[in-house]
């Protein structure tokens, strides 16, 4: 609804109980961190958002084994701040991460994987890495084609993410196939 400042305030007192309920690196303690980083995101507070996904990742270390599909979430979400906060390389680092995991948890035309190459793609585009961009949204593409109806919105962003990048580079022409 966009209400950040009532989510912080439940999210807050949701964390305050199960810290006094729970051991210091349980799991529900994480997720709590994760909602409030969540909400500083979408407030485009990108430095408080990583604050409290670091905090996140600090206790999801301590309780997770390392392959675990939350660390799978919590490196995404450290890389979308470093993406929005135009920190590239660092994006690229916590997606790839990210991205690991998927792979190993998932089967191989899971959606999850493919929003996980889009990511990394996206990041390719943003640094101006067309060719790379393109192999990222291309094997997105692939899975969602896979995966999802023919008229899903999800494929129309992939097709549309393909288009831009080759608008990019200067193929107007393919940019309009997709």
């Amino acid at each position: 609804m966009g209400d950040y400042s009532k989510a912080l305030e439940f999210y807050e007192k949701a964390h305050k109980i199960r810290e006094k309920a729970l051991p210091p690196n349980h799991p529900d303690l994480a997720s709590s961190y994760n909602n409030i980083g969540g909400v500083y995101y979408h407030m485009s507070d990108y430095s408080k958002a990583l604050e409290f996904y670091e905090k996140d990742l600090e206790i999801t270390k301590k309780a997770l084994p390392s392959n675990h599909p939350d660390f799978a979430t919590s490196y995404n979400n450290i890389g979308e701040v470093y993406r929005n906060m135009g920190d590239y390389t660092k994006a690229l680092e916590f997606y790839e991460k990210s991205h690991q995991i998927l792979e190993k948890a998932l089967p191989s035309n899971h959606p999850n994987l493919a929003s996980s190459y889009n990511n990394i793609g996206l990041v390719y585009k943003n640094m101006g890495d067309y060719s790379k961009a393109l192999e990222f949204y291309e094997k997105s593409h692939k899975i969602l084609e896979k995966a999802l109806l023919s008229n899903h919105p999800d494929l129309a962003t992939s097709y549309n993410n393909i288009g831009e990048v080759y608008r990019n580079m200067g193929d107007y022409s393919k940019a309009l196939e997709f």
